[in-house]
């Protein structure tokens, strides 16, 4: 099952490309302005973008100028056939390809099908597994659940998803601000201090001795990691 996210002002349109591609087993994720977007790609496993151009608040060429910071993900423009200036830059600054407006169905689904082949198959990307397990810490991401060594455990929101995060990438090292963005998903001012009481209380919660953590270690000077009970990075 892939997830994208449909991102376009017009609900009709929206609509439109949900139908079909809801059809070829996709997970439709839904935004109508590039915020929205964002906020979608920030806190879900996405694995293709159909984004327009032109919209409020924020529009697509913004909005893919900060998905392309960290992420690969595959960006296919929706423009209309006036917009060819902007339909150029966001070719040059990051997208994979452009659907113009009237679509053509059997177009979006090969279109589609073609940048998930490159991304999932070539060496793009993987689809992230739901369940996810370091030693006896268990997350299951669908059921929004939390176990170690069997037994659940009680997260908040923001526990579970630093949790998520450190677990997504076992070994790497997060700084505060870089948590604080991602989970909270704004500007990360005087942010360390918020960060490391969230990571002291999953410690509480999940490691035996929280003063000798087995799992979620500190970086001094640079910030948190997650790590298997052996001590050996996954």
């Amino acid at each position: 099952m892939y997830n994208i996210l449909i991102c376009d002002d017009e609900k009709d349109i929206v609509s439109a490309l949900k139908i079909y591609l809801s059809s070829e087993s996709c997970n439709i994720y839904e935004a109508y302005n590039g915020k929205e977007a964002l906020k979608i790609v920030n806190s879900h496993d996405i694995h293709l973008i159909l984004l327009d151009i032109m919209m409020p608040e924020m529009d697509g060429i913004s909005a893919m100028v900060e998905i392309r910071r960290d992420k690969n993900i595959p960006i296919i423009l929706l423009t209309a056939k006036s917009e060819d200036t902007d339909k150029v830059l966001g070719l040059n600054i990051g997208a994979d390809d452009y659907i113009t407006k009237p679509f053509n169905p059997m177009e979006v689904i090969a279109r589609v099908k073609s940048q998930l082949r490159r991304y999932l198959h070539l060496g793009g990307g993987t689809v992230k597994p739901s369940n996810l397990q370091i030693g006896g810490i268990v997350l299951d991401d669908k059921a929004k659940t939390v176990t170690l060594d069997g037994e659940p455990v009680n997260l908040t929101p923001k526990e579970y998803d630093i949790l998520k995060l450190l677990m997504e990438n076992p070994g790497q090292v997060f700084s505060p601000r870089e948590i604080y963005n991602r989970v909270w998903q704004e500007p990360a001012y005087g942010s360390e201090s918020t960060v490391a009481v969230h990571i002291r209380h999953l410690r509480e919660k999940l490691e035996i001795d929280p003063a000798e953590p087995r799992y979620l270690k500190v970086v001094w000077g640079q910030g948190y990691k997650i790590e298997r009970s052996d001590g050996q990075n996954e």
